[in-house]
Parts: C-alpha cells; sequence; structure tokens
C-alpha cells in the first residue's frame, strides 16, 4: 500500500483505516516504507525528471514484494493511483525500467477496486447516518472508477444522498488550491453547495488532496470513505 507524501500528516488513519479492513477480509498489507511520493505532483508542475525519478524509485522499492508474490499495489488516494498506472506509459522509453514500470501500473489498484467483489456485508454494519460521496476527477476521469465507491457503500446498507453535477471538479486539482486560491475556493463552495443539497450528515472522498480542500471550508466533516466501512466494522 502506497503510503505517499502529504496523506499521512493531514490523514493519518486513512491508510490504517484500509488495513484493518482488508485485515478482517484476510487481505494482508505488507508494509514498503522506502517508497515515497508517486511524483505526479513534480511531473504536473513541470518537473518532469524529478517525477520520473520518483517513480523509478518506487518502482525499486516494491519490486522485491512483487518477485515474493505480492498481488497488487494499493493506492487510497486516487490522484496517486491515476500517476502509478501511468507508470508504464511515461517510462516506455526507459530500457531498465520499462518492463518494470509496466508490470507496477499492471498491478495498482484503487483501494475500491480491491473491495468491490469482496463479502464486506459479512464484516460491516452501515449506520443510517446520511453520506454524500464526492468523487475525485482522478477516480471518475482518470481512472474511470466513477460510481464504484457509491456501489460499495450502496451495497453495504449507507443512506447515500443525491449530488448533482458529480463530474465537477472541487477545486483541489493537484496543487491548483495553492496556486490559483480564489479560482480554487469558489470551485470549491460550489462544489459543497452541491454535497450539501441532499443535507448529508458526512462527505467523504477517495482522494486527500479533495478531502482537504473540501475540509477547509469548516462545513460538513469530510473523510475517506474507507474510515466510515473501518468505523461500521467496530458498530
Amino acid at each position: 500500500m502506497l503510503e505517499g507524501c502529504v496523506q499521512p500528516g493531514l490523514s493519518p488513519n486513512t491508510n490504517a483505516a484500509a488495513a484493518r479492513v482488508l485485515d478482517r477480509l484476510g487481505i494482508s498489507v505488507i508494509p514498503a516504507p522506502e517508497a515515497g511520493c508517486c511524483g505526479a505532483l513534480d511531473y504536473h508542475l513541470g518537473g518532469q525528471a524529478k517525477g520520473l525519478e520518483r517513480a523509478r524509485h518506487n518502482i525499486d522499492a516494491w519490486w522485491p514484494h512483487l518477485e515474493n508474490g505480492a498481488e497488487a499495489i494499493v493506492q487510497t488516494a486516487s490522484g496517486c493511483g491515476a500517476f502509478i498506472k501511468d507508470y508504464g506509459h511515461l517510462l516506455e522509453g526507459d530500457p531498465v525500467y520499462a518492463a518494470k514500470a509496466l508490470r507496477v501500473s499492471e498491478l495498482a489498484l484503487d483501494l475500491v477496486q480491491v473491495l468491490a467483489n469482496e463479502p464486506l456485508e459479512r464484516v460491516c454494519a452501515a449506520t443510517d447516518r446520511r453520506i454524500a460521496f464526492h468523487c475525485p476527477c482522478t477516480l471518475q476521469h482518470a481512472q474511470k472508477l466513477g460510481g464504484a465507491v457509491e456501489a460499495v457503500l450502496s451495497r453495504l446498507g449507507f443512506n447515500l444522498t443525491a449530488v448533482p453535477d458529480s463530474h465537477l471538479c472541487c477545486g483541489s486539482a493537484g496543487t491548483y488550491s495553492l496556486t490559483q486560491p480564489e479560482l480554487a475556493r469558489q470551485l470549491r463552495d460550489n462544489r459543497l453547495t452541491a454535497l450539501e443539497s441532499g443535507r448529508p450528515d458526512l462527505i467523504v472522498t477517495s482522494n486527500i488532496g479533495c478531502q482537504s480542500h473540501l475540509a477547509s471550508a469548516g462545513r460538513t466533516p469530510v473523510r475517506h470513505w474507507i474510515e466510515l466501512v473501518d468505523q461500521s466494522l467496530g458498530e
């Protein structure tokens, strides 16, 4: 499981919650502390060489685990996942890393792809709280997994509210909330108005950038969706 660079500091419970849920299903999480930032922010801000250097570093960190039988590289942040799934394309011209990068991309999975076909109903007891799900651009547009998290939460019995214009960006957009704060805040407030239209008790999402940006308004609480599922284990 990718630890990432900002998520452990901003939302340290996310990966811990994911590990607890996976463990209840008999899926072991192997730590790979040598891995670091996926490289997306560097790459998208013009630092392509640095971004690819981070990609190679992660491939080196994960490769021994893949050789020892690890079945997937799981990301709980959809922004990271979208970039890691592109390693094979980004490094296709690198004679040393091309084959390894392709293999890593093939084994890179968003958390929802791991849990979608697992018998979560056996271990979870959904609450009747009203929940709104914000589907990040990197999940629905880049990874083509729009509706996947909603399907899992609905199957578990969570009360999902309708969200108008669910295809729109929240304004976080990598570093957009830092480089274009005024526009990013306008996008955030528009997104929150749509998310809050069904009067949810909680907003959940699947990307740390979106989570932090939406939460910065101080309105409805925002968490990663796996924390909601993890809490339902205890209940």
